[in-house]
């Protein structure tokens, strides 16, 4: 008998490029989703009366995305490529319609956060009249905007030909969407007194849940292309930000409205949750991209059932 063939690529070689982005862009990725979730946070915690958890939520947004900048230009090379790609608006590109929001976005939570530090003195004036007046009108808008810069770098890592990331583009927008969620709730768990931080473990629940069901049916769903999410620094990273996030959003709920330690605690353990969970999406992409089986198998088999249903 003719023994089964075994899988080969050409002399060994990737079929596609790997990404040349470095865990920056992870960084950038959690970061973005930091801020637009605080973001959220912060415009529930104006409008239902929670002044410290609205402060802490605002100012969290502007560092989150202070840092993420830093992150996205460390990437980019030079900062003026972010203004370069402001030149032109194409709905059908992920990262100019991404790079759109993220612009819009940065005004009016830039604004919300200003009116939370001004000087009394600056209050007075009539520029800080209006910086005041206009806080939560730009809070709204700014949380109206964050679901985009939550997931429009999901949408950007599943436009790409690199198979995990690839075949993901269902669900991927929602388990960033949700790890987002989380973050911004276990930051404001570990900031807010346990009086304000009700609706933080409230939203951790809920983006721990989101980004639980739609990471398990991505893995059912993809196949092959879900073996990259279970092996290697990959696998190690999103089993601790499994552990982590539902340990953290269980501790807040359980725990976190009773003592101020087990609501920090739980805190720390939902942000680093959602960092590890971008850093192990980033890193099994890019060893999808290395192994050409994740390419040329699901090829095949795509070929095979539409050859068996013509046929």
């Amino acid at each position: 008998m003719v023994p089964k063939a075994e899988f080969s690529s050409y002399y060994g070689r990737p079929v596609l490029k790997a990404p040349v982005w470095k865990d920056d862009i992870a960084y950038y990725f959690f970061l973005g989703g930091l801020a637009s979730g605080s973001s959220m946070l912060g415009a529930g915690a104006d409008l239902s009366g929670r002044p410290i958890l609205r402060k802490a939520s605002r100012l969290s947004a502007l560092g989150a995305l202070s840092a993420g900048t830093y992150y996205l230009i460390a990437d980019l090379g030079r900062p003026e490529r972010f203004h370069h790609m402001l030149r032109v608006a194409k709905p059908t590109s992920p990262m100019s319609m991404g790079t759109w929001a993220l612009a819009a976005y940065g005004g009016p939570m830039g604004l919300a956060a200003i009116s939370e530090i001004m000087p009394q003195r600056v209050r007075r004036t009539l520029l800080g009249r209006v910086i005041g007046a206009a806080a939560r009108p730009s809070g709204i808008a700014a949380a109206a905007l964050a679901p985009a810069v939550a997931s429009y770098t999901a949408v950007l890592l599943s436009q790409t030909a690199v198979p995990t990331w690839h075949d993901a583009h269902q669900e991927l927008p929602f388990i960033f969407t949700g790890s987002a969620c989380a973050s911004a709730a276990g930051l404001g768990m570990l900031v807010a007194p346990i009086a304000e931080a009700g609706p933080a473990r409230k939203l951790a629940l809920y983006g721990a849940a989101v980004e639980f069901v739609a990471s398990q049916r991505m893995e059912r769903r993809i196949g092959l292309s879900a073996e990259p999410l279970h092996t290697g620094e990959a696998g190690t990273y999103l089993r601790r930000a499994s552990m982590l996030t539902i340990g953290g959003a269980l501790g807040g709920a359980l725990l976190g409205r009773r003592s101020r330690v087990a609501a920090a605690i739980s805190g720390i353990a939902l942000m680093a949750g959602s960092l590890y969970e971008r850093l192990g999406i980033f890193r099994a992409g890019v060893a999808s991209a290395k192994d050409p089986k994740y390419t040329v198998v699901p090829q095949r088999a795509r070929m095979t059932r539409d050859d068996g249903a013509s046929g």
